[in-house]
């Protein structure tokens, strides 16, 4: 029987299988080099390991509309192929080709019957809605940004982040801009937002006000990997490169203190580490939501290659509540995390960690990232 989560919005680890829909509308003419296209993808895609099966369709009604479907064990490891180098380099043939494409992702929750023959070892899964939980929601989809400046130039680049106006909130009559949160670790970038509809749409929306035009423009000296906004592919890949997906969320039902002050935790790991990290933290994230008192208010963990970023709203100052903001409760935990970090020896792991250690805030306030700035759309009439 298929459960309902009332807290989790939110994740990738349910262990249920990854429906990806892609819908594209080909350039005229284009379709032979489209073909050949997609056929370089399907045959490096099907090596992948978690893949499972992919399908193109062509509309009966405008051929110039295609569809492409694959089907992967779970999330995990489509999500780390769709951001690895390889993914970017094997599509690139693709983009002359197509005018408009929107990428969906579904968990498989149910199914009525086998429609294809499937190899044995694949059989022997149990039915999808035997495992999978049904999400409440919150309307909010939430997504990430992380790019790297050149050393020296961090107090610049912090002043021109923080200093441009907000965009417009209003989207379309269906999407909206929340909220947007701006981070700096060292020289890292993390900008964090949250929309109220389709996220594309607002990315498409926010690329086009000429506020942000311009600080995109002011820091394209200051980027360690060059751009050209004036070129669509040259665009295209760096936000590609750049996106920092939400792979859980979770909140506390009902809890919305007074005082809520919203952190950047930095968790960089150790090579081939990064998924381990993040299953963590969403893990005991979900354990401790369940508890009325826990000061962590909503936690968001973000996840590409060996970066993690987890964004949490936490009620009063993080100070007070270092060890909820670590992200892990216990020596057990506190050791397993410290062993799939870089700086995991920093990490303190031998004691029974209490709210209020210091050991535990020191290493807080090192992986806790400076806010640049946090904007929350005015609320409409």
């Amino acid at each position: 029987m298929t459960t309902l989560s009332e807290r989790i919005s939110q994740s990738v680890f349910d262990g249920s299988r990854l429906r990806v829909i892609l819908l594209l509308d080909l350039h005229e003419g284009a379709q032979r080099e489209f073909l050949e296209a997609y056929e370089h993808m399907r045959n490096s895609v099907a090596s992948v390991p978690g893949h499972i099966s992919d399908q193109l369709c062509q509309s009966i009604e405008n051929p110039s509309q295609w569809l492409i479907t694959s089907e992967w064990e779970s999330a995990p490891p489509f999500l780390a192929w769709v951001n690895s180098e390889e993914h970017v380099q094997t599509v690139q043939p693709l983009h002359s080709c197509v005018r408009d494409t929107r990428s969906l992702k579904f968990n498989v929750l149910r199914e009525t019957g086998q429609a294809f023959s499937v190899a044995p070892e694949q059989q022997r899964r149990p039915p999808a809605d035997a495992r999978a939980s049904v999400r409440v929601g919150d309307g909010v989809v939430r997504h990430a940004l992380t790019f790297t400046v050149r050393p020296g130039s961090e107090e610049t680049v912090a002043k021109i982040l923080a200093g441009y106006s907000a965009p417009a909130a209003r989207v379309d009559d269906h999407t909206r801009l929340q909220r947007t949160s701006l981070f700096m670790h060292g020289n890292r970038v993390v900008r964090a937002i949250e929309v109220q509809g389709d996220l594309m749409a607002a990315l498409r929306h926010v690329a086009r006000q000429p506020e942000v035009r311009a600080v995109e423009e002011a820091i394209n000296p200051y980027l360690e990997q060059d751009r050209d906004l004036d070129d669509p592919n040259s665009a295209r890949i760096f936000f590609t490169r750049a996106a920092l997906p939400a792979v859980h969320h979770v909140s506390g039902e009902g809890r919305r203190p007074r005082e809520v002050n919203r952190h950047a935790l930095f968790y960089e790991a150790k090579e081939g580490c990064g998924l381990a990290v993040a299953r963590l933290l969403s893990e005991q994230d979900e354990a401790a939501a369940a508890h009325p008192e826990y000061p962590i208010v909503s936690s968001t963990v973000f996840h590409r290659e060996d970066l993690v970023v987890r964004l949490v709203d936490v009620s009063g100052p993080i100070e007070d509540h270092a060890v909820a903001a670590l992200g892990v409760q216990g020596p057990r935990k506190a050791a397993a995390l410290a062993r799939l970090l870089v700086d995991g020896d920093r990490l303190p792991t031998a004691l029974d960690v209490q709210p209020g250690d210091a050991a535990v805030a020191r290493y807080v306030s090192r992986v806790d990232m400076q806010l640049i700035t946090d904007r929350l759309a005015p609320e409409e009439n």
